[in-house]
């Protein structure tokens, strides 16, 4: 069976190429999301950590793109 898995980096690096094209900077989206530090974000761009679904709607929003958009996928 073809299972997709999300790879974590690719989706990571993805997230960085996407911020960039959107013209917003790491402190523009933790403003959005109210965080109190960027490490959240760091973390998902580097792939050591994906966003959540309700985060992943908010970054999609954000970025003008589908979730899909956002998701790297490799499939086994």
């Amino acid at each position: 069976m073809n299972i997709p898995t999300i790879d974590l980096a690719l989706t990571g690096a993805n997230i960085v190429k996407l911020r960039k094209a959107a013209g917003l900077s790491v402190a523009d989206i933790q403003i959005v999301f109210g965080f109190n530090s960027p490490q959240s974000i760091y973390k998902w761009q580097s792939g050591a950590a994906l966003p959540t679904v309700d985060n992943l709607i908010v970054l999609a929003a954000l970025f003008g793109v589908r979730i899909d958009d956002i998701l790297v996928t490799t499939h086994s």
